[in-house]
């Protein structure tokens, strides 16, 4: 009995669309922006960052 009328909620809240819906071209647009950087990052600073990380890692584990 419960479960079939918070259902019945969750159908007719979703069902009604507007503006809530959620913006795709925008998430689309926001993921490759974010792998865009992450890449020009990786290029730019990968062995700095490399060097960084290995020194930390070192660090931690006395080698």
């Amino acid at each position: 009995m419960w479960g079939s009328t918070a259902w019945a909620g969750v159908r007719r809240h979703v069902g009604r669309g507007g503006p809530d819906r959620g913006d795709v071209p925008g998430w689309v647009l926001v993921t490759l922006m974010t792998a865009g950087l992450v890449t020009a990052l990786w290029v730019i600073a990968g062995d700095a960052l490399g060097r960084v990380f290995l020194d930390a890692i070192n660090s931690v584990t006395g080698t």
